[in-house]
């Protein structure tokens, strides 16, 4: 795959992964056309030497592996890690607000968004709802408004002298989106307008009820080449579907020797305490059914290596002092190391040997990130797994400007250099 087809294939699926929930549905129909067969938790494994499987929880994170035809234990698993959350708005419980004749959802942030962004944007709504169809089931269907649905206008200038100089925001106040000008003061019913768009949208008859969902809004406007030699990608969720479609890419090109295995789990913005989070029980517990339990699995486990892919901080050059003058990362100049002297990242010394190996076998750059002494750090998926399982663990990531923004910038190599070698990684 050559670097013009990895990006165009990177923006159709950022375009077409607004949630964690559509992000893994777009994952299952690319492993599905590549033969992978899907399993549910719930039942018994056979698993067949030189077959790729996939299996979600949550509909929100999914682990794909494909089983080597030699002995797991003898050779390990390859793991890569994401995760498929990006801080947004979401939507609240009771989310109905009528001021001034306007129609607003109340919205709750998620992550560490940073909000400045978020304020004249062209949003849209998406994600899974739960309903009560008609044969007194639960069932579970996403959905996408696809189209502007609201904007969170910001205050004038004139009303507003300090906002350039000194402007906070308050999320409970001054960021639910509006979505329409009522004709009078009654209170739209928002899942009566969900259950609409489910009929309209999923061609669904069968619903009675909106129970509940999880939606959040979006930015509608597609990802995109930006710069005067369109060096850059600007998108919104390259933190970090970047990873989850660089892994994927890398799985379909493995080995078939050795076993090999990709995992993206939700929550990672918000700690990844969860079910479906790294904190779970999700990747250990696929680990076990495909090399075993209690010896075998601690076996298997010293001769696996996992690698956390998640997006690092490029140097901006309009505030280069908030980098270590020695560990900045430059865009276009390759994937990132990223190490922490208090272990807020996983990598150590032997594991950033072995990738800068498979850089240097790749014939690709490589950089190092350290965050300033003076500042702390953010952490990933990649401690939290190397706890878990006692298995060699190392973070990456493409280096990235405006990270945790509704638009983030990274560069048109960097993705392509990083599937390279997780591609030289599998095999």
């Amino acid at each position: 795959m050559q670097d013009t087809e990895f990006n165009q294939g990177l923006m159709e699926f950022i375009e077409l992964s607004p949630t964690p929930f559509h992000a893994v549905a777009t994952m299952i129909g690319r492993l599905e056309c590549m033969g992978y067969q899907c399993l549910f938790e719930s039942e018994p494994w056979q698993l067949k030497k030189g077959q790729g499987y996939y299996v979600t929880r949550n509909d929100s994170s999914i682990i794909a592996f494909k089983t080597g035809k030699q002995d797991v234990i003898s050779t390990g698993v390859r793991m890569v890690g994401a995760h498929t959350d990006s801080p947004c708005l979401k939507v609240k419980p009771q989310p109905e607000m009528v001021k001034n004749g306007y129609f607003q959802l109340g919205v709750e942030v998620y992550g560490g968004a940073l909000l400045n962004p978020w304020f004249d944007r062209d949003l849209s709504l998406a994600g899974r709802v739960s309903y009560l169809a008609d044969d007194d089931e639960i069932v579970h269907t996403l959905i996408n408004f696809e189209t502007p649905v609201a904007v969170i206008p910001s205050l004038a200038i004139h009303l507003d002298r300090e906002a350039n100089e000194n402007r906070s925001i308050n999320a409970q106040k001054d960021i639910p989106p509006v979505l329409i000008k009522l004709p009078n003061e009654d209170k739209p019913n928002f899942k009566a307008i969900l259950l609409q768009l489910m009929k309209q949208q999923n061609g669904i008859t069968d619903a009675i009820e909106v129970l509940d969902y999880e939606l959040s809004f979006y930015d509608v406007q597609p990802p995109s080449f930006v710069g005067l030699h369109q060096d850059f990608i600007a998108a919104a969720r390259l933190d970090n579907l970047l990873s989850c479609y660089t892994g994927l890419m890398s799985l379909f090109e493995a080995s078939d020797d050795v076993t090999s295995l990709l995992v993206c789990n939700d929550h990672e913005e918000v700690g990844s305490s969860s079910a479906s989070g790294a904190y779970g029980t999700f990747l250990k517990s696929v680990l076990e059914r495909i090399a075993g339990c209690g010896e075998e699995f601690t076996r298997t486990m010293t001769h696996s290596m996992f690698i956390s892919a998640d997006n690092a901080h490029a140097v901006h050059p309009n505030f280069a002092d908030r980098y270590d003058d020695n560990h900045g990362a430059i865009i276009n100049q390759g994937p990132v190391i990223k190490t922490n002297a208090n272990q807020r990242y996983a990598s150590n010394s032997e594991t950033s040997a072995i990738f800068r190996r498979l850089c240097h076998q790749a014939d690709v750059p490589v950089q190092a990130f350290v965050v300033r002494s003076d500042m702390a750090c953010g952490s990933t998926i990649g401690p939290v797994t190397a706890s878990e399982l006692g298995v060699k663990t190392l973070d990456v990531g493409v280096p990235t400007f405006a990270m945790h923004s509704i638009r983030e910038l990274a560069g048109r190599w960097d993705g392509y250099y990083l599937y390279r070698v997780l591609r030289e990684f599998y095999k």
